[in-house]
């Protein structure tokens, strides 16, 4: 599977990016690939500041202050995203891509009722006037499975409790029926009764709304329960892709083999391993694989980075050990 390769069914298809802050020197982000496709949830995971939230927000053109795209495309549809302008990106944004953010309270508007905040795409995207945006939007509260959805519309956030207010969030993001859902650590705030709901919405998102869904979460057991393919991002590279349910059952990369070991299982047959505490080696270009000073099967090949190498259809990984490789 070569990440230049466009997968069939794919809304959005991101190629050789790499994004880098103006005061780093080197990349945070370099050559990432992959497709989400339509009707499924794609699972973007990864360890804290492994690139996984910085290359969503280059979807929509969201980058922090400092970071900039040097290369690659992201392609919805037949249109290059990085080559938008920002009014392009703006008409984008809430209509054909919509992004569920970790923490509902500051995605809201404090000041402004949520009725009328789930509204607002349909009045800026849609053209529908306030009144009937007001009632579309209490049927999407109620949609999202928000009780006395119409009651609750004329509330303000801080009336909402933590799941509720991210039902909301999504019931925004739902508003103009986008191609891509981005959903950013949606549950992370949440307790774990409250998380499943979420989960489970995002599922029967996919399957009556055959959206594409780009799930970050750096919890494998969120992966395992929600998402049909994966990514496993580390130290800025895309390091394994495939079908959750093989890279669960024979992971190719070292790193994902240890995530997975690391993680508690009721039918586990093995010890607990714990990932060793060593930085990520950001290496120069074409120098020393990333995972290099952590990896238990490190060999003297692991000391020139190896490219995405196709280990199956559909399925890749980052390591020169796999099958064929060498």
């Amino acid at each position: 599977m070569s990440e230049r390769a466009t997968a069939a069914g794919a809304v959005v298809s991101i190629r050789d990016l790499t994004i880098a802050f103006s005061k780093r020197p080197r990349p945070v982000v370099e050559g990432v690939g992959f497709d989400v496709r339509r009707g499924e949830i794609m699972g973007l995971i990864g360890e804290s500041g492994s690139g996984k939230t910085l290359t969503a927000l280059s979807i929509l053109g969201l980058l922090p202050h400092g970071a900039r795209v040097l290369s690659g495309t992201i392609t919805l549809g037949d249109r290059n995203l990085l080559a938008l302008s920002q009014r392009e990106l703006s008409r984008v944004r809430g209509d054909r891509i919509a992004m569920i953010f970790q923490d509902p309270m500051t995605a809201m508007n404090p000041v402004l009722r949520i009725g009328d905040q789930v509204a607002e795409p349909l009045v800026t995207h849609r053209g529908q006037g306030w009144r009937a945006a007001r009632a579309s939007a209490v049927q999407l509260l109620r949609r999202v499975q928000i009780p006395a959805a119409e009651e609750r519309a004329a509330g303000y956030p801080y009336q909402y409790s933590g799941g509720m207010l991210q039902r909301a969030t999504i019931a925004m993001g739902l508003a103009c029926q986008p191609e891509l859902i981005i959903a950013d650590e949606p549950t992370t705030a949440l307790d774990v009764t409250i998380q499943a709901q979420i989960l489970k919405l995002l599922i029967h998102i996919r399957d009556t709304q055959n959206a594409a869904i780009l799930l970050i979460t750096h919890d494998l057991g969120v992966v395992a329960e929600v998402c049909d393919r994966m990514a496993v991002m580390y130290a800025g590279r895309v390091m394994e892709q495939g079908p959750v349910s093989e890279v669960f059952a024979k992971p190719a990369h070292p790193y994902t083999e240890t995530l997975l070991r690391s993680t508690p299982r009721v039918d586990a047959e093995f010890d607990l391993a714990a990932v060793p505490v060593m930085p990520p080696h950001r290496a120069a270009p074409g120098h020393a694989c990333r995972f290099v000073d952590r990896c238990p099967y490190r060999f003297e090949r692991c000391d020139a980075e190896p490219p995405l190498i196709e280990t199956a259809p559909d399925r890749a990984a980052r390591c020169w050990l796999v099958e064929g490789s060498h």
